[in-house]
């Protein structure tokens, strides 16, 4: 029986201790005397900024959605006051160099690579003066083509099925009307499907698309569309670094090994090629931890990238030492601004937890889109 309860509600008990914090004017002070004894590497996490749509209407994922521009603006204004926001060449150079990082070092970090990282995140970010770094699923800026993991959401959202039926993931459940309850759907499936192998990930979501006669070939959907390379390169020309997020973003751990290296490999050619600045830094697509390997670190350091992100919650007292596998700090939609100060200040106690990957699967969100 597959319970199909809401993935992401309201703030818990972090959230509401992260606004008691922030209301009692103590974070700053307790940041302060943190930085004296913890000097640790903060890398945020982001997809979309964007307004949030009505989800009634809305036909993708909204669980991509990180924040608001308003609330992304106060953000950054945040970190701006209260923190040192480096880019991650300049983190990788210091680690070259044998230097401590600064207390208090921030990194602004963007997975997938969605246009309104263009229209939206970037010239908050360049006003306020707060460096990014973007990782691109380079075959998807090439076609345009949504990313399947968007994809599948919004063909279960809309498809005129009445059933769905996935016997990989001993699913067969009868499609509702209402769209907040195939949501929670959705939220599964895409659960359950990253414990399949990338190629039966790919397979299972290409059967629904003939099934149900929703192709994602031809698919550019405004409401979800990844960046140019145009708008790749004036950002880079702004200031901002771009970085590897595979090429089809599939997991790299749950690929052939011949087929995973080529992944990276070309993900980096089509970089190098494509903007001014050699690819050095790579986010590996998912991110948890069946979604990388000792073999996918080798192919990335031996591709020529010197440093790379996991979507594993956490920060990085050390970052020397697990330069290929950096955690990071989620932001997302449901985090008030106290919430997201708290977890800034103090990301142990604050930010969401990762759930260990049991081989059937977490019982819990894991803390990967």
């Amino acid at each position: 029986m597959v319970n199909f309860t809401t993935v992401r509600g309201a703030p818990g008990i972090r959230g509401r201790l992260g606004e008691m914090c922030y209301a009692s004017g103590l974070l700053h002070p307790l940041q302060r005397v943190r930085a004296w004894w913890q000097r640790d590497l903060r890398i945020l996490a982001y997809h979309r900024v964007m307004p949030l749509p009505d989800p009634d209407t809305y036909e993708f994922d909204l669980e991509l959605i990180s924040t608001t521009p308003d609330d992304f603006r106060e953000q950054m204004l945040r970190l701006k006051r209260h923190f040192r926001p480096m880019r991650l060449t300049d983190i990788v150079a210091a680690l070259d160099a044998g230097e401590a990082l600064p207390p208090d070092t921030v990194a602004v970090t963007f997975d997938d690579g969605y246009d309104d990282n263009y229209h939206i995140a970037a010239p908050i970010l360049d006003e306020i003066g707060v460096p990014a770094t973007f990782f691109v699923s380079t075959g998807h800026v090439d076609t345009g083509r949504p990313y399947a993991y968007d994809w599948l959401v919004h063909m279960i959202l809309l498809t005129t099925a009445t059933r769905l039926v996935l016997p990989e993931l001993s699913i067969d459940v009868a499609l509702p009307a209402e769209r907040s309850l195939r949501r929670r759907i959705a939220a599964t499936v895409l659960l359950r499907m990253k414990w399949l192998d990338a190629r039966d990930q790919s397979a299972m979501t290409e059967r629904l698309e003939a099934e149900w006669n929703m192709p994602s070939f031809n698919a550019r959907p405004v409401d979800c569309h990844p960046m140019t390379w145009n708008q790749a390169r004036e950002m880079e020309a702004a200031g901002f670094e771009f970085g590897s997020h595979g090429v089809h973003h599939r997991m790299l751990a749950r690929l052939p090994r011949d087929e995973m290296e080529r992944e990276v490999r070309e993900s980096k050619a089509t970089l190098d090629r494509e903007l001014r600045h050699p690819a050095i830094l790579m986010s590996y697509p998912v991110g948890g931890d069946r979604a990388y390997n000792d073999d996918v670190i080798a192919a990335t350091r031996n591709a020529g990238f010197q440093l790379a992100c996991s979507y594993i919650c956490g920060t990085n007292p050390e970052p020397s030492e697990n330069r290929y596998a950096l955690y990071r700090l989620p932001v997302e939609s449901n985090m008030g601004p106290g919430w997201f100060a708290a977890m800034l200040a103090l990301p142990q106690l604050m930010s969401y937890p990762t759930a260990a990957h049991a081989a059937t699967g977490p019982s819990e969100r894991p803390c990967s889109p």
